[in-house]
């Protein structure tokens, strides 16, 4: 089969080199400018194009008549795949395919649909996190007929880091699924139910949203924690003037009764590196891998005694 190629990110190069593995030819690349979190460069698939010999393109948006004449002089393309494109794909792009263009989402759509979706199932608590390879609607968010599904389970410690380790390995295995579905019949696995009440929309997050309220309870701030990791910038707090980042956290009990205030060094564990810090509602959260200055450690090396205080 012939496919056309429209996105960003490791997980799109996985994808190619999956593709490619399995005996499909590539008839173009489309890609823009790289997110900051990201691994691999429009640069590199400038150069995976080079290596496959076929025709490539930077484009940030099909807002004019670029995209559609440089398809359309492309070969002949039965399918597109597309992840993490910079912008919405609209219908006199996605028209132009026998099969349309599948979308890779991470979401359990309906439910999840924009951006930062795996962050915020994981600040949501999400019992697990949903994988949908999807038939895009032209000029539509996340929209259209399911053909593959797959979850990750959440098991209250799930990190985006992981969610993303995942990804890059179940995406391109997905896709394959997807396209060998699709060859002799219109399969869908789902229709996506359009009722309004189903879809959550979610915006952008960025390293601001990282900051640490201790006024929360422990349970909320870990979420943050973990849905703030690598590759993002973490979640941060104030020791002092200085900042630290927080970069993993578990939740603790305290049977003693204590009184403090939120933010509260509480507990210093000398013999882990560790520290325990007291959130709202009598509710701790153990603290073992921070960053200040770009020095990473165990909190002991910066937090010495229990008069501390983040902020």
């Amino acid at each position: 089969m012939k496919i056309g190629i429209i996105g960003r990110s490791s997980l799109m190069m996985n994808t190619i080199q999956k593709v490619v593995s399995e005996g499909h030819k590539i008839s173009f690349i489309i890609t823009s400018k790289e997110a900051p979190e990201y691994s691999v460069s429009n640069a590199d698939f400038e150069l995976m194009a080079e290596s496959l010999n076929c025709p490539f393109l930077y484009l940030p948006h099909f807002k004019n008549e670029i995209g559609k004449n440089f398809i359309d002089g492309c070969a002949k393309t039965d399918i597109c795949l597309s992840v993490n494109y910079s912008g919405v794909i609209p219908s006199e792009i996605t028209d132009l395919f026998p099969l349309g263009i599948l979308n890779a989402h991470l979401g359990d759509l309906p439910r999840y649909r924009g951006n930062a979706t795996g962050a915020w199932a994981i600040i949501n608590g999400e019992e697990k996190v949903g994988l949908c390879i999807h038939k895009m609607v032209g000029g539509e968010l996340d929209s259209g007929d399911i053909v593959c599904k797959s979850y990750h389970d959440n098991d209250g410690d799930l990190r985006v880091g992981q969610l993303y380790d995942w990804m890059d390995i179940e995406i391109p295995v997905q896709f394959v699924q997807a396209i060998n579905l699709l060859q002799d019949s219109s399969y869908v696995l789902e229709v996506q139910d359009k009722d309004p009440e189903l879809a959550l929309r979610t915006f952008p997050r960025q390293p601001i949203d990282g900051k640490i309220n201790f006024e929360a309870c422990a349970l909320t701030i870990h979420r943050l924690v973990n849905a703030s990791s690598e590759p993002f910038a973490g979640a941060f707090a104030f020791l002092k003037d200085k900042k630290i980042v927080i970069w993993r956290s578990s939740l603790v009990s305290i049977e003693s009764k204590i009184q403090y205030i939120p933010g509260q060094i509480v507990e210093c564990d000398k013999s882990t590196g560790s520290v325990t810090v007291g959130c709202a509602g009598n509710t701790f959260l153990s603290i073992y891998d921070v960053e200040i200055d770009g020095i990473r450690d165990k909190p002991s090396r910066f937090i010495k005694s229990v008069r501390s205080r983040l902020s």
